[in-house]
């Protein structure tokens, strides 16, 4: 049992600092069972990002599938070198002031087959390595959506080291890191919603803008080249977020069955939510806007998994639904060509989730909140936190990728030419066809 009540959980399960001497976690017993839950947990984030290549890939035109594929699976490698050598110090090291972790875990040393002394764990130190390391991985390939059919491989392979480096460690340092200065605060975030989503999401607006339109947006018609792939990479996401949220409890017990099941309604929420606004608004159920509102209720009830009910989740992924559509469809007004939608879906479905939790956290699902929900006969503490910490999330994502972009776009340069682009980067980028057609053998 966690002796320590009065921090949020996603605190309080998620820290590892090593404050204490190595030889005290070998008092700490692991359970096998956890521990099973956590390897499967980590298996099934791992999915997501093959599922997030080919949801992106049934989106994108023809010409460039593979080089959609090729962001993503650049994301699993790059990203994973830079967890194990510096990416999990800075955000579960000692805290350096609330702001990143120290050098003590770099290139995972003194990580073992132990539980960390530092809290109540029942599994090993280094799965949990490996399950927040997926959680790592995916972000950035959420950015590449934003991004699709014009960014140079060379510069995305770049910016995902040093995005991860210093936005989502920082980020994930202050969220996650029982020293960190947003929880400090009483910010809670179960599982990502900010960390991953809003991070994620406010960096692929500001990368949308600052690498341009594709050539000929607004102009030339842009059809998914594969729907079907689209949905299948949808489901695969949604299977994989049980272990995303539920994994997230760091054992098998209560708690992760309750994010298990209200990740599983909001999704289901959010999607019959999404169909209907379209279906009213166009006169036709969609299948993308299906698919896509399942992503948003998933995005949207990761950051309160571990805090509201089954009732609560209905609720909320019924708003995301309609909250992401409008987000979605404001990018032909506002002018921006985030190209799969990744701000839309990933950053306001993460923000508006993490600002649930101020309306619907309760203690009755986890004993460990402290202060209740708007609508759990709470005050409005709670939201004032979830309230800063987007805030303050969006201020420093977005300035940092600005920074990060702008440097790479006077060095490597950002976007491919205009030929190449307009022959396709699977090909020029790739020298490789994501499709062989009949007519082209």
């Amino acid at each position: 049992m966690r002796k320590n009540t009065k921090i949020p959980i996603s605190m309080a399960i998620l820290s590892l600092i090593a404050a204490t001497p190595a030889h005290a976690a070998q008092t700490l017993k692991v359970d096998s069972g956890d521990t099973a839950w956590m390897l499967l947990s980590t298996a099934l984030v791992m999915l997501m990002t093959p599922g997030l290549a080919l949801f992106y890939g049934g989106l994108v035109r023809r010409k460039n599938v593979l080089s959609i594929f090729m962001y993503c699976f650049a994301a699993l490698a790059v990203a994973t070198i830079q967890w194990v050598t510096i990416g999990y110090s800075e955000v579960f090291g000692h805290s350096i002031g609330g702001y990143i972790g120290n050098m003590e875990f770099a290139f995972l040393r003194g990580v073992g087959q132990t539980p960390s002394a530092h809290y109540a764990s029942t599994v090993p130190q280094i799965i949990f390595v490996a399950y927040q390391m997926m959680f790592a991985v995916i972000t950035p390939g959420l950015i590449a959506g934003a991004v699709a059919e014009r960014m140079k491989f060379s510069a995305f392979l770049v910016f995902c080291f040093l995005w991860n480096t210093v936005v989502y460690a920082p980020v994930a340092h202050w969220m996650w890191n029982v020293d960190g200065w947003l929880a400090k605060q009483g910010a809670i975030d179960f599982a990502g919603g900010i960390v991953v989503h809003v991070t994620s999401g406010v960096s692929a607006l500001v990368a949308a803008y600052i690498v341009g339109k594709r050539r000929g947006y607004g102009k030339e018609s842009f059809f998914p080249n594969n729907l079907t792939m689209c949905l299948t990479g949808g489901a695969l996401l949604w299977f994989g977020w049980f272990g995303f949220n539920g994994g997230s409890a760091l054992t098998s017990g209560g708690l992760a069955c309750n994010a298990f099941m209200v990740t599983h309604i909001a999704a289901a929420s959010a999607c019959i939510s999404w169909i209907a606004i379209g279906w009213i608004q166009r006169q036709k159920p969609s299948a993308l806007g299906a698919v896509s509102g399942a992503v948003a209720g998933l995005a949207g009830i990761t950051p309160v998994s571990g805090y509201v009910s089954p009732t609560a989740a209905m609720l909320i992924g019924a708003i995301l639904g309609v909250v992401c559509y409008l987000a979605v469809n404001a990018k032909v007004k506002l002018g921006y060509d985030d190209a799969l939608d990744a701000f839309g879906v990933h950053g306001v479905g993460g923000a508006t989730g993490a600002l649930m939790a101020g309306i619907f956290a309760t203690s009755a699902v986890n004993p460990a909140v402290v202060h209740l929900g708007l609508a759990m006969g709470g005050n409005n503490t709670l939201l004032l936190s979830q309230l800063q910490a987007v805030v303050v999330t969006i201020v420093y994502a977005a300035g940092v990728t600005a920074i990060i972009l702008s440097l790479l776009k006077l060095t490597t340069g950002l976007r491919v030419n205009d030929s190449d682009e307009r022959e396709g980067l699977d090909i020029t980028q790739h020298g490789e066809l994501g499709y062989h057609m009949l007519h082209e053998e």
